[in-house]
């Protein structure tokens, strides 16, 4: 997803993989180890197929793949990015993502399934939106304002992740990805259209800028 809890109380500690942490570098460590990896673009026929689910945890190759989504993710200036989009059929996504209360949030997940939220707690929202797998455009997408996926981290522990509002929305993109889904299948016909013409128009310069900013990182 591309970039832009109710934290009423005053905890503005970065949350990794869900808990509070009381100190946490700028770059994520995961960030500074890893490689970057091209992205896959709207039209690539991994991004239209479910993912196979990961069976195999604690691995090098799982946790070097991790480190890699991590660095691309910062490189294309994205709030969460799933291994599809670097051209890995798995389900697995990251995230590195400070949302409208000033919380950063940072994390993977594995197999996530997104829990049915009680009618009673469902507020939709729509808000802009945009996909680093579609370059430039960003369009106005309803989302649930709270969602919970459950799923398990690299060495095979249960995880549950909540969010609420922005990180909400990265969760749930993030999801339907690793579904075969984009945001674009949100929209109408016609607005699907017009953000296909802009992505064609903007997308030499963005990868432009990710190249240098990836240059520019020693990535």
């Amino acid at each position: 997803m591309a970039d832009r809890f109710d934290h009423t109380a005053q905890d503005r500690r970065v949350r990794l993989l869900g808990e509070p942490v009381d100190a946490y570098p700028r770059v994520a460590p995961e960030a500074a180890r890893g490689s970057v990896r091209r992205i896959t673009v709207v039209g690539e026929e991994i991004l239209r197929r479910r993912c196979q689910e990961v069976t195999r945890f604690g691995t090098p190759g799982l946790s070097r793949l991790i480190d890699d989504m991590f660095a691309t993710n910062q490189v294309a200036e994205g709030a969460g990015l799933a291994a599809n989009q670097v051209d890995v059929d798995l389900q697995l996504f990251v995230w590195d993502i400070t949302d409208e209360w000033g919380v950063r949030h940072v994390g993977h997940i594995a197999n996530p399934v997104l829990v049915e939220v009680a009618a009673g707690q469902r507020r939709l929202i729509e808000e802009s939106e945009g996909c680093l797998s579609v370059p430039g455009p960003y369009r106005m997408v309803p989302r649930l304002d709270r969602a919970v996926v459950r799923g398990r981290d690299r060495n095979g522990e249960p995880l549950v992740i909540e969010g609420r509002g922005y990180f909400a929305r990265c969760l749930q993109h993030e999801t339907d990805h690793l579904r075969g889904r984009l945001y674009l299948d949100r929209l109408a016909q016609r607005d699907r259209k017009t953000a296909l013409r802009e992505m064609a128009a903007s997308k030499d310069e963005l990868f432009a800028r990710r190249a240098a900013l990836a240059e520019e990182l020693g990535k």
